[in-house]
């Protein structure tokens, strides 16, 4: 069940130029999220722009007694609806529609790994907050351009998780894509199931999902499609997937954004 609240933005941490996170109050929407979900933000309170922009619910926010709060998004400012987002000031308030779409699906392997490029990072602090309270063993893969594109790492860290950083321009971590040390980490785990999980440049998604099927690995991606209304009224989020006889269509927003990287139709996803 979704819910729109006009939700007080209760910090807003710049990270950088171009990267922010935004806490909003939405203790019921809040209760209501599951890692993987998303909320839809209007990122004025007239109408220009008109339609909201979807973002992967970061934090579930949470009182002194552990009790939700809020949520909070992980925003690069690439246009006038993101910008807008990373002007706001504490005390200001949007609409905030969710949480939105299909979940990471509970799984159970001997390890999870997770591989982000960039904001791709985003739908994954509620996954590994989740899989910690089992005492899960977690991988982070994280790549970014830069050492400027990456952040929240020692988050990972501090929930349990072994981090694998890399850049392309050697700044922090290994250089090179984030994919190199994912497949010699698969060719070395000998007979461990190993769940991966993936969210980023559609590129690297599908390089992500190949090496997957080649070793054997469940893997799941969360798409970051452009989406009009998120409820799956516009069809703008659709992707082609090939679980039928037949090629077809699904709406990402309803159907995901979480799927299972073996149902897409990679050379028919726009990126």
């Amino acid at each position: 069940m979704a819910i729109d609240v006009l939700a007080e933005i209760l910090t807003n941490r710049a990270l950088s130029a171009d990267y922010n996170v935004v806490e909003f109050a939405a203790p019921d929407l809040a209760r209501l999220a599951e890692p993987g979900q998303f909320v839809m933000v209007k990122t004025s309170l007239g109408n220009d722009p008109l339609l909201r922009r979807p973002f992967s619910i970061f934090e579930i926010l949470r009182d002194a007694t552990g009790q939700p709060r809020g949520v909070s998004i992980l925003n690069k400012r690439v246009g006038v609806g993101t910008n807008l987002i990373y002007s706001t000031k504490p005390g200001d308030r949007l609409n905030v529609l969710g949480p939105l779409g299909q979940p990471w699906p509970r799984q159970t392997a001997d390890e999870h790994w997770m591989v982000a490029g960039g904001v791709g990072l985003a739908p994954f602090v509620t996954l590994a907050e989740t899989l910690a309270k089992t005492n899960a063993r977690m991988r982070l893969f994280y790549g970014g351009r830069s050492a400027s594109d990456l952040y929240y790492a020692s988050l990972f860290e501090t929930l349990g998780a072994t981090l694998v950083l890399t850049t392309e321009d050697g700044s922090q971590g290994e250089k090179g894509r984030v994919t190199a040390p994912l497949e010699r980490a698969l060719s070395a785990r000998g007979t461990t199931n190993v769940t991966l999980y993936t969210c980023g440049p559609t590129p690297m998604m599908r390089a992500v999902a190949t090496l997957g099927a080649a070793h054997h690995c469940q893997t799941f991606v969360s798409l970051e499609q452009v989406m009009g209304c998120g409820m799956g009224g516009c069809y703008s989020c659709v992707v082609q997937v090939n679980d039928h006889a037949t090629p077809h269509f699904v709406r990402s927003c309803i159907e995901g954004p979480v799927f299972d990287a073996s149902r897409i139709i990679w050379d028919a996803l726009v990126h």
